[in-house]
């Protein structure tokens, strides 16, 4: 397969090349995170379990049976409630893993408390269901899990060293629990190949669905798409979006006067300018309908939508498409309206829109042939739809 890479663990965990592994991750990330809340449901029922369980035996052995029942369910409850926010989504990868590992602790101090008079190790149901929901029912990345199981077993391992329990016992015990995480492992692999194949599959079936017939680039169907994708992403990662809207100056008068087929042409030479100035992996280009087109850029700085605005001018003007009857140049130039803003709750991603389209109007008002930007306006629309929990005041 030519995309994944050359090395043999990306070749084993199904690797991609950097460009399509972040766009892979944007699939990804959304869909792990929101069916986590299933993980954590199951995982907060079999803790429940355990906690009742080791409970029952701290009493009968006259030790406090609360503290370690309570702050296991406890924590597993913030997972539950942090999977189950939607702009959690940004931070959840990270606080899920170290969360795991505090569970696992946690889990190992029931073990510990209980070292003294009962041997550790004599029931390892619970330690395993936690290694197989690690490996794929909580959303982690399979190196995340991997990181957060070997936690868990050197844990175990110092667990055992402070128990009763026997030599023979202990190494048996560390057997089947690394058995158990290796075979977990390899299972969480196996999902993720398998999320990646359905990306592929999904990216093939979707590939001419999804583009412009006479521009090759992506149509405004999948710009919506990738628009609400990134959108959520950005709320995720807590990290900025621009939007460019970019129109062919006087292209009506374009058509009229040089015809539809060096119209064409135009619009594809244009098109291909696009492509080259947004190169990044995560760097979107879309025909937007009719001569206009839309560029979006993900984790954009300011100093970035500066240069990519000025690439695009500059290849445009590389291009020295004669333009006869334009008003503002003999060559072909372009209007840029330009938007930049945190995604958050209380905006949306068509108010985001329409701050790129306010600038272009702006642009095409100041006479065409410029770059206007819109990064705080929002306050200021009237249509009162980029504040999704504006109400009016009436």
């Amino acid at each position: 397969m030519p995309e994944v890479s050359d090395s043999w663990l990306e070749r084993l965990l199904m690797r991609f090349e950097p460009a399509l592994e972040a766009e892979f991750e944007v699939y990804a990330g959304m869909r792990r995170f929101n069916t986590s809340h299933i993980g954590w449901c199951v995982l907060l029922a079999v803790m429940s379990g355990a906690a009742l369980m080791k409970a029952g035996l701290m009493a009968q052995m006259g030790l406090n049976s609360l503290g370690w029942p309570i702050g296991l369910l406890a924590l597993c409850g913030m997972g539950l409630y942090v999977s189950g926010v939607a702009n959690a989504a940004r931070w959840y990868v990270m606080f899920a893993e170290y969360l795991l590992m505090v569970i696992g602790l946690v889990l190992m101090g029931f073990e510990w408390a209980l070292a003294p008079t009962l041997p550790v190790g004599r029931d390892l149901s619970v330690t395993l269901m936690l290694v197989v929901c690690v490996h794929t029912l909580v959303g982690l990345r399979v190196e995340q899990a991997v990181r957060a199981n070997l936690l868990l077993v050197i844990a175990y391992t110092g667990a055992l060293a402070l128990g009763s329990a026997s030599a023979a016992t202990s190494l048996a015990t560390i057997g089947i629990l690394l058995l158990g995480s290796v075979t977990a492992t390899f299972v969480g692999i196996r999902l993720d190949q398998e999320s990646r194949r359905h990306f592929l599959e999904r990216r093939a079936l979707t590939a001419t669905a999804v583009r412009d017939g006479l521009t090759g680039l992506y149509n405004r169907r999948r710009f919506d798409e990738h628009l609400n994708t990134v959108w959520q992403l950005a709320q995720r990662d807590g990290v900025p979006l621009a939007l460019l809207l970019v129109d062919i100056d006087c292209f009506k008068r374009y058509n009229d006067w040089h015809g539809h087929q060096a119209g064409d042409a135009c619009l594809k030479a244009v098109a291909g300018a696009l492509s080259s100035s947004a190169r990044r992996p995560l760097d979107f280009t879309a025909r937007y309908g009719g001569e206009e087109f839309a560029v979006i850029l993900y984790q954009a700085s300011r100093s970035y939508v500066q240069e990519i605005t000025a690439a695009i001018q500059a290849n445009i003007a590389a291009l020295a498409i004669p333009h006869a009857d334009s008003v503002v140049s003999e060559r072909v130039t372009v209007s840029i309206g330009v938007a930049h803003v945190a995604p958050s709750l209380h905006r949306s991603s068509r108010g985001f829109v329409q701050l790129a389209d306010q600038a272009l109007y702006q642009a095409k008002a100041e006479g065409r042939n410029r770059v206007i930007s819109n990064e705080s306006a929002y306050d200021s629309l009237k249509t009162g739809i980029f504040r999704v929990q504006r109400r009016a005041a009436s």
